[in-house]
């Protein structure tokens, strides 16, 4: 067929890639690269289906395919696993949700006053201490059951009595040993069914898998930057009129499999997701330019990038920009793809985004001054006013 004609052009182009695609650490490897690595479960030659921009059906190719392709800026949806998420998608778009004008300014303040950059910095040391957060990795399952047990260990420490009740973490399994991971706090309405979802991912990779991805921007930043402000939220005892949840999903950087698989779970039972936001990469102000929040506005939902903007007015300090990120970019777009409101934030424009270090062992937050933990602190009063605006809060009012 076409499509995959095209692609076995594409990825072909794909093998001949020069070297410096990848970090200067690693070029001494030339053509030596490893193809398997102690504890890793990753066949490159495993067939998957694969959805590609602008095609109508999937494709088949190989994971070492697919790696390629991911190295030369193609992106995809991995559907092997999902290929009817979205099958209700038309008659969930003709019930959207409106969103109101912001109305907890005093609550989300007093939340974002308590926020603490050393969290922040604390939290992402251990995070990116890990050889790497490939979801298919002995490691990458480690450093998700270390989040597993700070969001617990924070829920314990931090979170009123009455509000641990309300309160449930769970690991979501996949096929693969790396889960996702995800946090309810139920809404205290007995008639609001809505959910309000705040999402990152866990994992990291390297251009080439097997090696060394500390991943401190993408998407540590972004994991980090959502866990301080579920940490905020629930130690000013957060109690939301509709259910809101803090999901970290696994595997993003293998096609946007984690999301995809908890899209098509919550799909299945109906679930009446009214919006999602997701944090990917939050922690770069390049050199030279303005420091902004990059609201992409591509593959999103129009009406809640809208509102996200005034969060951002309301709140922030710094402005926000529109940029576009493309098909397949982040987590955000397996929410679309099933018929829900999804938006997107991003650190900067996507051009000024941190292309130099990520994907290599240098996404480290050590690497340059650009890093920035004030930066990433922006995006947690970001998913504080996101959780109280559209979750509401009684005691707010």
């Amino acid at each position: 067929m076409k499509a995959a004609a095209l692609l076995l052009t594409l990825v072909s182009a794909a093998v001949a890639t020069p070297l410096s695609l990848y970090d200067n650490a690693q070029s001494h490897l030339g053509d030596l690269w490893p193809t398997s690595y102690p504890g890793f479960d990753l066949d490159l030659s495993a067939p998957r289906l694969v959805q590609l921009d602008g095609h109508d059906e999937p494709v088949v190719m190989t994971e070492l395919e697919k790696i390629q392709a991911k190295v030369r800026g193609i992106r995809f949806f991995d559907v092997t696993e999902t290929p009817d998420l979205g099958s209700r998608a038309n008659l969930r778009t003709l019930q959207k949700p409106s969103y109101p004008s912001p109305n907890h300014t005093e609550a989300v303040r007093s939340v974002i006053d308590t926020l603490e950059i050393q969290n922040l910095r604390d939290g992402l040391d251990k995070f990116t201490s890990f050889r790497t957060r490939y979801y298919r990795s002995e490691t990458g399952k480690e450093s998700q059951r270390w989040l597993l047990s700070q969001i617990t260990e924070i829920t314990d420490k931090f979170a009123p009595t009455a509000l641990k009740d309300a309160i449930s973490i769970q690991e979501f399994p996949h096929s693969w040993a790396q889960s996702s991971v995800i946090v309810r706090i139920n809404g205290s309405s007995p008639t609001d069914d809505g959910v309000v979802v705040i999402g990152a991912h866990l994992d990291s990779t390297n251009n080439w898998p097997f090696l060394p991805a500390p991943g401190a921007d993408d998407d540590g930043s972004g994991s980090m930057s959502i866990l301080e402000a579920y940490r905020g939220l629930v130690a000013a005892g957060f109690q939301p009129e509709r259910a809101v949840e803090f999901h970290w999903y696994s595997a993003e950087e293998g096609g946007l499999l984690g999301s995809q698989a908890v899209a098509r779970a919550y799909e299945g039972r109906n679930v009446n997701i009214v919006a999602m936001s997701q944090y990917d990469m939050t922690a770069w102000v390049k050199r030279g330019t303005r420091e902004q929040v990059g609201i992409i506005t591509d593959f999103v939902d129009p009406d809640l990038t809208e509102y996200n903007k005034k969060l951002v007015e309301l709140y922030l300090d710094i402005p926000w920009v529109e940029t576009k990120c493309g098909y397949a970019c982040s987590d955000h777009a397996s929410w679309l793809k099933a018929g829900y409101p999804s938006v997107f934030t991003i650190e900067a424009t996507f051009e000024n985004s941190n292309h130099g270090n990520i994907h290599t062992s240098n996404d480290r937050y050590d690497v340059s001054s650009e890093f920035s933990f004030d930066h990433m602190l922006e995006f947690s009063k970001l998913a504080v006013s996101f959780a109280v605006e559209l979750g509401g809060w009684k005691k707010a009012v």
